[in-house]
């Protein structure tokens, strides 16, 4: 048990903020701690990266659940706010293809490894389709593959990557339960946003894999994939904070995992985003 609260604590640490509060003790890299759990939490805050001296970005109130007690993510986590946008995905024949036919994701992902749909593809390393669970409860959308992802094939690796995971596990989903992807399957040059006609030619594989796992709730990571989800042209800002559906499914916008590691002020309404989706997952 102790080991298991002391990973809480870590992953609330790097979610929300660089300073907790643990009992109304103050625990992290501005306060002393005062067990073997709370000195651990410190020297791990003082070695990440992300750590910097001088007053604390936020402070989260955190005490300690009862064994037997509501999930930890659950406490203080905000209620699910009401409806947004209500989007459906055009038909296959409408944008002009035949994925429809594809009857599995595997086939999905051969599919975009051996073809060439826009100017990304001939200047990938790898194609980028997806991986997880094809069972997936939860879906997640990214923008688009970064270098890492160009040279691996795969999703969300590298530094943004390990932060994602860590949410995942803080509500309890983790990796292995569920499917990442992007709007896009190839890398743009130098990770600038795709642009209208390479989103046009690349999307309708995201909404055939979407068909393939009808997941219970999608969440988009960023305002790229929010946008081309929900078809409109809206801020970040404007699109958070509603649940919105996407053939049905309810859809939340969060930030983007690298964008968190630009800006860790933005962690905090991230976790506060990821819990929204974990409480519709439990609906």
């Amino acid at each position: 048990m102790a080991d298991e609260w002391k990973r809480y604590l870590a992953q609330q640490m790097e979610l929300g903020g660089s300073e907790i509060i643990l009992n109304g003790a103050v625990v992290g890299p501005h306060g002393r701690a005062g067990s073997l759990i709370e000195a651990e939490i410190e020297a791990k805050a003082k070695a990440s990266p992300h750590h910097r001296a001088g007053p604390p970005l936020k402070r989260t109130e955190i005490v300690a659940p009862s064994p037997g007690g509501e999930p930890r993510w659950k406490r203080g986590a905000p209620p699910i706010p009401g409806p947004g946008l209500a989007v459906e995905t055009p038909e296959h024949h409408l944008l002009g293809d035949d994925l429809a036919s594809l009857n599995t994701l595997d086939e999905v992902a051969e599919r975009i490894r051996t073809t060439h749909c826009c100017a990304l593809c001939p200047s990938r390393t790898n194609a980028v389709p997806g991986e997880g669970n094809p069972n997936a409860r939860l879906m997640l959308v990214g923008e688009g593959p970064g270098a890492t992802e160009d040279a691996t094939g795969r999703p969300f690796v590298g530094q943004a990557g390990s932060l994602l995971d860590g949410i995942l596990e803080a509500i309890e989903m983790p990796r292995t339960s569920v499917y990442i992807t992007n709007v896009v399957k190839c890398r743009p040059p130098g990770n600038r946003k795709p642009l209208p006609d390479e989103v046009s030619a690349c999307i309708p594989y995201l909404y055939r894999q979407l068909e393939l796992i009808r997941p219970k709730v999608i969440l988009a990571l960023g305002g790229t994939a929010g946008e081309n989800l929900l078809r409109v042209r809206k801020s970040l800002g404007e699109l958070r904070g509603k649940v919105h559906t996407l053939n049905g499914i309810p859809l939340v916008v969060t930030y983007h995992p690298a964008a968190l590691l630009r800006n860790p002020n933005w962690k905090k309404p991230t976790w506060d985003d990821v819990r929204i989706v974990r409480q519709l997952l439990d609906r």
